[in-house]
């Protein structure tokens, strides 16, 4: 599993956006018990601590130390600095296994053995991710040209399984039907940028040419943005649902 985000793991728990409550409130009816959760490659502890209002037991892991020593802190979140595809969990520990935004770092194969292992019987595995933002036509023009023209190069081939909804990503579970939800946030363009600068391609892109791409679009971006001081951002759920077991 790649680690794009230790380095940058202060500005990835202040900007990158929150899940909506829409999930757990479709999540939680399906479960049999709500006594122990799994939320893998957990970051800043975004989807753990949603979870803890809700479980006796939440274990979250990450291989970054540095994104655990960001996590939201709760008394029943117990994180650790594992692997997805090797952990050192009882068979048959979990109610529910999520992962937020990182499925397409794992090895797939060994993680989906992983999660056959320590789910329950009946359990539930849920993906979750999100599709690039659209905001404005002014303002997605510029972030689309920026995507694919300006650090297009840099991208890890995995973003290709978030291109994709995750549909290319192997599911041999029981799949359910899952809502069509967007998240929406309201932000200032500061928190935009912000934002930008957790990408995984723009820290690439640095590495490589040694300045930041963001400075490229900056200009146009305040101009598309305008005097509105602050904007919806709205965020496509990528959403996949399964039965372990």
């Amino acid at each position: 599993m790649k680690d794009n985000f230790s380095n940058s793991s202060d500005k990835y728990a202040k900007f990158r956006p929150t899940y909506p409550q829409t999930i757990f409130e479709f999540l939680y009816p399906l479960l049999r018990e709500k006594n122990r959760a799994w939320d893998c490659g957990t970051g800043n502890g975004q989807i753990a601590l949603e979870l803890s209002k809700e479980f006796d037991r939440v274990e979250a892991t990450d291989i970054s130390r540095s994104q655990l020593n960001h996590a939201f802190q709760e008394k029943n979140i117990q994180y650790s600095q594992q692997p997805a595809e090797k952990t050192n969990f009882e068979s048959n520990s979990f109610d529910l296994i999520t992962v937020g935004q990182a499925v397409h770092w794992f090895d797939i194969e060994l993680f989906n053995q992983e999660v056959k292992r320590v789910g329950k019987q009946n359990s539930i595995i849920a993906l979750i991710g999100y599709e690039l933002a659209y905001i404005t036509p002014e303002i997605d023009e510029v972030i689309l040209h920026f995507y694919k023209k300006i650090i297009g190069p840099y991208w890890d081939a995995e973003r290709k399984h978030l291109e994709q909804r995750y549909e290319s990503i192997p599911f041999p579970f029981k799949e359910l039907e899952t809502p069509a939800i967007t998240n929406i946030k309201l932000w200032k363009l500061e928190h935009l940028i912000g934002y930008l600068n957790t990408w995984s391609s723009v820290k690439h892109f640095i590495k490589a040419q040694g300045y930041n791409p963001i400075d490229e679009i900056s200009k146009d971006l305040k101009l598309a943005w305008g005097t509105t001081e602050i904007r919806k951002v709205n965020f496509p759920i990528i959403f996949r649902v399964g039965r372990i077991k």
